[in-house]
């Protein structure tokens, strides 16, 4: 039984708790990945997990940063398919227009003023005494 099996049936404020996004937003994801696998061409081997499931585990990755480790023991796979699988999700998301990130650009665009302290810690030369 999938994870997505057994979270489906959550009441909607225990399922954004869970994820962090609400159904619906989860259900535009599921259908953007959905649209993409069948644009795709079926090259290789089959994915083990569902699209719900593959969805979770990005979700799951973003939001409580858990070591892709950790992410591959829950979902019984191996941690580079994890971090193949979370940037593929990330990557169509963002691409779809429908979830945009801010760019490093419109980061450093930012009006926020910072106030900055530098320590100095730089080593400086002291006499020891000689050794006898």
């Amino acid at each position: 039984m999938s994870k997505y099996e057994k979270i489906k049936h959550l009441a909607a404020h225990e399922f954004r708790r869970l994820t962090g996004v609400k159904i619906q937003t989860f259900n535009e994801m599921v259908a953007i990945i959905k649209e993409k696998e069948l644009r795709k061409k079926k090259i290789g081997r089959p994915h083990n997990l569902c699209i719900e499931d593959r969805i979770l585990m990005t979700l799951e990755y973003m939001r409580e940063y858990r070591t892709y480790f950790h992410i591959s023991q829950s979902y019984g796979l191996s941690e580079s398919v994890c971090y193949r699988t979370c940037k593929g999700i990330e990557d169509a998301l963002i691409k779809s227009g429908k979830f945009p990130l801010p760019g490093r650009k419109a980061l450093l665009k930012n009006d926020m003023e910072y106030e900055v302290i530098l320590i100095d810690a730089s080593e400086t030369t002291i006499q020891r005494p000689k050794k006898k």
